[in-house]
């Protein structure tokens, strides 16, 4: 898993002296949240690769960050390159996770930014224990995988975004074609 000094590595070009200000390890984003819980903020929880950020990724943490109302504060965990390659195979992620976190982290709708290494997000979910996870609309809220450990620690989940009509893996193929 990268920490945070290797994530916060100058880039040719950036802009911002900590370009990934939002990132927080999960050794430190517990406790982060249980105080913005304490002080009536609401934690929404959205996960995923986003290999190659496209507008379907904008729509669903816009929606996630929606869920959470005036109060709403969202985190985004992205899967780690490792199980980006485990989940998506070889020739994956197109980005490096230092990207992939800049790149979210640019976004006005995410609060959080933390990774997470493992299959599925269940262990990352009882560790921040959210109010609320957000999931796209590739799913329902009976096939969450992790809906069941989310439920136990008193959360719901709600599926934000547009139809599924975009697709990092649709998207990588149309760019190969395209440059032959």
């Amino acid at each position: 898993m990268a920490d945070r000094a290797q994530l916060a590595r100058p880039r040719a070009g950036a802009r911002s002296a900590d370009p990934v200000r939002k990132y927080v390890g999960r050794d430190r984003l517990p406790g982060v949240l249980a105080r913005l819980k304490a002080r009536g903020g609401t934690v929404v929880l959205a996960n995923g690769c986003f290999d190659l950020l496209h507008v379907g990724h904008l729509r669903y943490l816009a929606g996630a960050k929606r869920a959470g109302g005036r109060r709403g504060v969202l985190v985004v965990a992205l899967n780690t390159d490792a199980s980006v390659r485990r989940l998506k195979g070889p020739g994956r992620p197109l980005m490096p996770l230092a990207e992939r976190v800049e790149l979210v982290s640019a976004l006005e709708c995410v609060d959080f930014v933390t990774s997470f290494g493992e299959a599925g997000a269940g262990r990352l979910i009882r560790e921040l224990r959210p109010d609320i996870q957000a999931k796209g609309t590739d799913y329902t809220p009976e096939s969450v995988p992790e809906a069941e450990v989310v439920r136990q620690l008193g959360g719901r989940v709600v599926i934000t975004g547009d139809p599924k009509g975009h697709s990092t893996t649709a998207l990588a193929e149309r760019l190969r074609r395209s440059s032959r």
